[in-house]
């Protein structure tokens, strides 16, 4: 399969073609679905040494370094992540040193505090803000996700519309944003939340990821899909 594929994604976040990014559960290659072959998603080869599968005994980036009960998703239960073990300092800064680019995959993972009343993401060009992610538990008795830029200190139009609210005060999430030469993709708990279309179109440009408010974290993690 051409990675490639993964980014012509459609604007309901279903990718039939197959890719590497989370959908609903017509998407039999996304950790969520049985495989064909049950030690790699969408029945791959497993000649790739970073997944489970391949050589599980050597890769410390999966939990014991075997696969977990569920084998095509960690800690076997997709909507809800394993809780996080180690802990990072929020207010939490990540330098990007090439900026954004194509098919730059971005993994997040935390847990929301109990009494959380909002968590935020920036990503930051200097003084403009290119993308405000910013879930919020209570805003006049609603939940809801609001999206904007700030540039050259004017705020843009909020997006706010969304089907659902994918965070629970107290409960652990894992997120993944996929960057692509148009929008950055939003994925919570392997399941395709929204998009945002870049406003700040200068993407080498944005360098810093601040994650910021009422959560905390355990790991945050950049590759590159070829």
């Amino acid at each position: 399969m051409n990675l490639s594929d993964a980014l012509d994604w459609p604007s309901d976040g279903n990718n039939q073609s197959g890719g590497l990014w989370p959908s609903n559960n017509s998407n039999p290659t996304w950790p969520g679905q049985p495989a064909t072959n049950p030690t790699w998603p969408g029945g791959q080869p497993a000649a790739n040494p970073t997944w489970p599968g391949g050589q599980p005994a050597a890769n410390p980036t999966w939990p014991g370094g075997q696969p977990a009960t569920n084998p095509t998703w960690p800690g076997g239960n997709p909507s809800q992540p394993a809780a996080p073990q180690n802990s990072l300092v929020v207010p939490y800064k990540q330098t990007l040193p090439q900026g954004i680019y194509d098919k730059l995959l971005i993994t997040i993972a935390g847990t929301i505090k109990p009494n959380a009343k909002m968590i935020t993401l920036d990503f930051l060009a200097g003084n403009d803000l290119a993308f405000h992610f910013n879930p919020r538990f209570n805003e006049d008795g609603k939940k809801v996700i609001v999206r904007n830029s700030c540039v050259s200190t004017k705020w843009g139009k909020e997006e706010r519309e969304l089907q659902q609210f994918p965070f629970v005060q107290g409960q652990p999430f894992e997120m993944k944003i996929l960057c692509t030469n148009n929008e950055f993709k939003v994925a919570i708990n392997n399941s395709h939340l929204l998009e945002f279309k870049h406003r700040f179109t200068n993407l080498r440009a944005i360098n810093v990821l601040h994650i910021y408010n009422d959560l905390t974290l355990s790991n945050v993690q950049m590759q590159t899909l070829s």
